[in-house]
């Protein structure tokens, strides 16, 4: 069969491996060459075939009408049967197609006899759902294959495949330049976008190339010198520094802490801490056994309000439990992202212990108006109660003093009123 077929994906139809993927941007032929290699390799041999995504909620939503198309343009209409949410070839290949997130360990065991997997869009499936796939997919011979185009570094994909790339795996860059036949419309639209948007977009969009931060990040423009600094670094621990811990509080919700050392005018952020579901009794056990050198502990000012099941505040528990307790001053969200920004250039994260917090602060955005398609409040979701924690870091690094004996300052309201010790 003679096809039009770029020489960099060659090796999808002629060599074998648990692992086959491509990574890059627009117009790189990856989903189209994909396809073409399934098909091919389904008419060859009988193949059991899953088509999947992290989300699919409408075989619309799938690379069904793809695999379609290109059944017509290799010729394949008289052998492969196409049906409303299968493909079928005539010596019993099947073409199924699903969405990861819907499935847990016991429902996706449908799939547990497929030869190859095919995961488009690769860069949104989440951990728990290469969790629950790879292990399924355990046929002698079988292949799971992936196409996507990075977002951050720090995603689930990226990390698994690229940064840990195992051992039985092709993984290659594929972009426009490796099309050989790539459309002289996709250059036209590429050439405008190089002009036109921000070269982090631009090289993301049509390179492959990770971004500082999601778009639409609050924070980009500070992590992106953050990055250019390497202020995402080991910072060890000093121990003539102080450590002061500061919370975001939360119990379904998670809570967040994070242990910060000011040096001069660094703020030093040793350690951040998620979890769910733990009281305050156990983070404070957790701390201790650390035997760090320690400042103050800077609650939110929810830290005041008694808990009904208890009759007491957090602040009165931590106070109880020998910690030397401030309540964050109150400022609006929007006032401490603007702090924050301010402030985002003096703070160093342990790649380490504090990724997460650097995360977040990749990944806080705001809800988008679907109708208006204005910007609004901050976004409320996994990524949120980092951020908030980021922005308590920022309230309170005045107050981060080496010399607890010295008083703490509320510096919220100095503008109109002058500091005041509290």
């Amino acid at each position: 069969m003679a096809i039009k077929f770029p020489q960099k994906l060659a090796f999808l139809l002629t060599k074998k491996a648990r692992y086959k993927g491509a990574k890059g941007g627009r117009g790189s032929a990856k989903s189209w060459s994909f396809a073409r290699a399934l098909l091919i390799k389904g008419s060859a041999q009988k193949l059991r075939i899953l088509c999947a995504r992290e989300v699919q909620k409408s075989i619309k939503q799938s690379v069904h009408k793809l695999l379609k198309d290109q059944i017509e343009a290799l010729g394949l209409g008289s052998f492969y049967q196409v049906f409303d949410t299968e493909i079928r070839g005539k010596n019993g290949t099947e073409f199924a197609f699903s969405g990861l997130a819907e499935h847990t360990v016991e429902s996706v065991k449908s799939f547990e006899g497929c030869d190859i997997v095919w995961v488009e869009e690769a860069q949104t499936v989440s951990k728990r759902s290469w969790a629950v796939l790879i292990p399924t997919i355990r046929k002698d011979g079988s292949e799971i294959w992936l196409s996507f185009n990075p977002e951050l570094d720090s995603d689930e994909t990226y990390d698994r495949f690229i940064t840990n790339q195992p051992e039985d795996a092709i993984i290659v860059d594929m972009n426009y330049m490796d099309n050989p036949w790539f459309p002289e419309t996709l250059e036209k639209e590429r050439q405008h976008a190089k002009l036109t948007l921000p070269p982090a977009e631009y090289s993301n969009i049509w390179e492959g190339k990770c971004m500082p931060a999601v778009v639409g990040a609050i924070y980009y423009a500070e992590v992106a010198q953050a990055e250019e600094e390497k202020r995402l670094c080991n910072v060890a621990y000093d121990p003539m520094l102080k450590v002061h811990v500061i919370f975001d509080l939360g119990w379904n919700d998670a809570m967040s802490i994070s242990l910060v050392q000011r040096h001069a005018g660094e703020l030093r952020i040793i350690e951040n801490i998620e979890e769910s579901h733990k009281t305050l009794d156990h983070y404070s056990d957790e701390l201790k056994k650390k035997n760090y050198n320690w400042g103050l502990v800077f609650l939110p000012h929810d830290g005041r309000h008694k808990d009904y099941k208890t009759g007491k505040s957090a602040e009165e528990i931590m106070r109880g439990f020998g910690w030397d307790v401030r309540i964050t001053p109150n400022m609006s969200i929007e006032d401490g992202i603007r702090l924050t920004r301010m402030t985002f250039r003096r703070m160093y994260f342990d790649k380490g212990n504090a990724a997460r917090l650097f995360q977040c602060a990749k990944r806080y955005r705001r809800q988008i108006n679907q109708q208006t398609r204005e910007a609004g409040a901050p976004l409320h979701d996994e990524w949120s109660h980092g951020a908030d924690n980021l922005r308590y870091i920022a309230i309170n690094a005045e107050s981060m003093t080496n010399d607890t004996s010295r008083p703490v300052y509320d510096y919220t309201n100095s503008a109109a009123s002058g500091a005041r010790a509290i």
